[in-house]
């Protein structure tokens, strides 16, 4: 056993003993500024207030962390938020799982918002992250304000928008395995007062970690080109416009380098041998056009979004992960094809933020439609018959799926001041969904110039609705402190399956929504006048319909059921102190026991009882320790910093049957550098030990390496 799994009583005694102790502690007087923690305003419940009076488990992270950090994309957020995890499967796009909740489909159990917009799935969201202004984290299901896949909670990413003042930016990284990046920034007013301009651009480029013995290159090399636009209207003290664009486009030169053998994968790493090669191209779009209202009475926003990801292989893909032609994945059928398109309105209207009445209230509507047309062939190479015994070669299954979702929801939430310290919180959301879905599947044989149909078409449509209320009492017991009690509920949308080449796995058959109620318990301190934050959190998951997803082979879909219960419990605890002027040290723990109650799985005609077995993609434990010191050299001109931090993730399981799991592991990462007026320069180690670890792993043998040791250094100059 860790010796931090031992300490978890001492976080219950702290719990318990703060509200009484805090008096004393709240008497060091202390007349220097720099020794405080900056306040910390956040939009967690859609509108803006202090971090320390939200009554939820929320996470904060401001421009200044997400640089020493280097938080680079979603994962990288990986223990430093307590009961967080996510990993890249092979493909860029990050898994996220907060408390036992686990995103196992394409429609993620986390929701994502950048900018306001939710990033309706793992399809159509932009994983980079750069020019930043904040990352929140709530945890737990925020079904009300956020709806559909907020089950597990919801990371909202600000970024840097425009203002009166003409600022900039250019910083260069360059480091070990080819990385490099060039990140450059604009903010400027066209029109003082009136009309403002934003642009930033990202150019990032690595080579590949491992390397394919079937040709002795590298594999999973990658380059990308990013851009974040802004164009800002003020008409008046009322009314203001804001047009946003962001797009992504990268190439990866070797997509989803997995191999099987945990085991082996650990002692012979970053080692792959795949005969099909190929680059896959993907393209991502995000607009938005947000209309803002500012009243005596009331504020109202109106936002309009259109996402757009059209993704393919420009030659077949690996579908056997070995040197042999036996299976491989084509997608490349022209861009009416694997190109998702999303379009989302949301209305909200709300309580003025300057207003001082006890009510403050919160309403809207949120629409949305999505086309999703997909069409992709599982290949049978030269060697298919002779690896795999499927009776012929040389032949293709195609499938044909075109998808359509759209739907509908209504949510409002209040909150009411009862006393000068007690408040209470209620809020109700109705969604309601909509999908249609068409299959046709296609067989191809060579030298056959054109496929015949072999399942006609075939359609089905399935329409369900959820509600999402929520419950809160927020006491304060002083300006310092403040304890809430709070019952949500949360849900994950249901749909269709999709077609695959597995008679045995009929194509529609509708899976419905899964739903969790969850209770939680927290306090926030703010201690010795500003100097330590500490905020701790109980939670209690219940889930039921849990959807248990199977991925097909060599299909490469996924099959979802609704066959499982899952009970996730557990405690966190953040800490932030200003030990000195120039010592800050941030710690974070997470503990979380997630286990299904029943899981009751059929396979090959026989039925495989799970009870009891733990949830994938779940550590029990994470934790994160950062210490940084910094020394003005020159006061006020340059200053120098050091910098260490201390990530460890518990038990994690990657299979329903908890046969592949990854064991315990530290990784340590450090950084030190410069602060001039306008220019920083950087050196840093992240992995400093080189730990091999699983971070991601399929339930079918095949696993994903988390990253090598890196490192490198980075300049900045800003204006």
């Amino acid at each position: 056993m860790y010796p931090i799994a031992r300490l978890k009583p001492i976080y219950f005694i702290i719990f318990i003993c703060l509200i009484f102790s805090n008096k004393n502690f709240s008497q060091t007087k202390t007349s220097d500024s720099t020794y405080k923690l900056e306040d910390v305003v956040v939009t967690a419940q859609k509108r803006a207030e202090l971090l320390h009076n939200v009554p939820l488990a929320i996470s904060s992270l401001n421009a200044k962390q997400i640089e020493y950090f280097r938080i680079d994309c979603i994962k990288d957020i990986t223990s430093i938020i307590p009961n967080l995890y996510a990993a890249d499967p092979g493909d860029g796009r990050d898994v996220t799982s907060i408390r036992g909740i686990a995103t196992t489909s394409y429609d993620p159990a986390t929701a994502v918002y950048i900018d306001g917009v939710n990033q309706f799935g793992l399809d159509t969201y932009i994983p980079t992250l750069f020019d930043v202004e904040r990352i929140e984290v709530l945890r737990g299901p925020q079904g009300t304000l956020y709806g559909r896949n907020a089950m597990g909670g919801v990371i909202n990413i600000i970024t840097k928008q425009p203002t009166n003042t003409t600022s900039g930016f250019a910083s260069y990284t360059i480091g070990n395995h080819g990385q490099n990046k060039l990140n450059l920034s604009i903010k400027t007013p066209l029109i003082k007062d009136k009309l403002f301009f934003g642009a930033s651009f990202l150019y990032d480029a690595r080579n590949g970690f491992y390397t394919n013995k079937f040709n002795n290159h590298s594999y999973d090399d990658q380059h990308g080109f990013s851009g974040n636009y802004f164009l800002k209207y003020i008409a008046n003290q009322q009314w203001s416009v804001l047009l946003n664009v962001k797009h992504r486009n990268q190439s990866n030169d070797g997509a989803f380098p997995l191999t099987f053998n945990a085991a082996k994968s650990i002692t012979n790493p970053y080692v792959l041998n795949q005969n099909a090669i190929t680059t896959m191209m993907d393209n991502t779009l995000n607009s938005s056009l947000s209309v803002h209202y500012s009243g005596h009475n009331f504020d109202f926003v109106s936002q309009t979004a259109y996402q757009n990801n059209y993704r393919y292989y420009t030659k077949p893909i690996d579908g056997d992960f070995s040197p042999y032609d036996a299976v491989s994945i084509i997608n490349n059928y022209g861009n009416q094809w694997n190109n998702i398109k999303v379009w989302t309105q949301e209305f909200k209207i709300a309580s003025p933020t300057s207003s001082n009445n006890p009510l403050k209230w919160t309403a809207g509507t949120y629409l949305f439609h999505q086309d999703a047309p997909v069409k992709q062939a599982t290949r049978f190479g030269a060697d298919a018959n002779s690896i795999m015994q499927v009776g012929d070669s040389l032949f293709s299954l195609i499938n044909i799926t075109k998808t359509t979702k759209q739907g509908i929801a209504f949510y409002g939430q209040i909150t009411y001041a009862l006393t000068n310290q007690l408040n209470f919180t209620a809020g109700l959301r109705n969604d309601y969904e909509h999908v249609s879905q068409s299959v046709v599947g296609e067989y191809q044989h060579d030298p056959m110039p054109n496929p015949i149909t072999i399942r006609p078409d075939t359609s089905a449509t399935l329409s369900f609705n959820a509600w999402s209320p929520k419950l809160v009492l927020d006491y304060h017991f002083n300006p310092q402190t403040m304890g809430y009690i709070q019952y949500s509920k949360g849900f994950r949308t249901g749909g269709l399956s999709a077609l695959g080449s597995d008679p045995s796995q009929p194509p529609l058959a509708g899976f419905l929504p899964e739903h969790s109620n969850n209770f939680e318990l927290g306090i926030k301190n703010n201690l010795l006048q500003n100097r330590l934050s500490l905020n701790i959190s109980l939670f209690y998951t219940k889930v039921t319909d849990a959807q248990v997803p199977t991925l097909v082979l060599p299909d490469a879909i996924t099959i979802t059921k609704n066959v499982g219960k899952l009970n996730s419990k557990g405690i966190e605890l953040e800490l932030k102190a200003k030990a000195t002027k120039n010592l800050l040290i941030e710690y974070s723990f997470g503990y979380t026991n997630a286990s299904f109650e029943s899981l009751q799985l059929s396979s090959q005609g026989s039925t495989v009882n799970l009870d009891g077995k733990k949830q994938i993609f779940s550590p029990d434990y994470t934790s994160m320790l950062a210490v940084q010191y910094t020394h003005n050299i020159t006061p006020g001109k340059i200053t120098a910093f050091v910098r260490g931090e201390w990530k460890y993730v518990g038990t994690t399981y990657y299979d329903l049957a908890n046969n592949i799991k990854q064991t315990p592991y530290h990784l340590i990462n450090a950084s030190a550098g410069l602060n001039l007026k306008n220019v920083s320069i950087q050196g840093w180690i992240r992995n400093a030990l080189n730990q091999k670890y699983i971070s991601y792993a399929y339930d079918f043998g095949a696993v994903h390496l988390g990253d090598p040791s890196t490192f490198g250094c980075s300049i900045s100059y800003r204006f």
